[in-house]
């Protein structure tokens, strides 16, 4: 069992930016793939980016590729999502989840994921 816990979202401003933190414990994550899902009011669950577990391979959604990081710390079990241009379109319930397995590709659907935070809340307004 693993436990993933979100933090550092907020309320900002268009064009502001905020870094997301997820903390794993419970279960080394060092050979896991991880990455950030996010839900906006109304709609389905979507990927925004995904990092496998050396790092070797990222992935990025189109809408946030040029302005989302995405980076892992292995000794700490953290994985980070550094969001830069905000926009009111990023405003969603963010959440971090973990794969375990070692591979080398991304997985993009919800569904191929094994746990998840309870998430954290982006707003950006206008």
């Amino acid at each position: 069992q693993v436990q993933l816990v979100e933090s550092g979202g907020g309320l900002v401003q268009a064009g502001d930016s905020l870094r997301l933190s997820c903390a794993a414990s419970g279960r080394a994550v060092s050979i896991a793939t991880m990455a950030w899902f996010r839900q906006p009011p109304g709609k389905e669950r979507e990927f925004v980016a995904g990092i496998t577990w050396n790092a070797g391979r990222v992935d990025y959604a189109d809408a946030v590729r040029a302005r989302f990081t995405i980076s892992r710390d292995n000794p700490k079990s953290m994985m980070y999502l550094q969001m830069n241009s905000l926009t009111p379109e990023d405003t969603a319930v963010y959440y971090c989840t973990v794969r375990w397995k070692q591979e080398i590709t991304v997985p993009l659907h919800p569904n191929e994921y094994d746990y998840w935070g309870q998430g954290t809340q982006v707003t950006v307004s206008a």
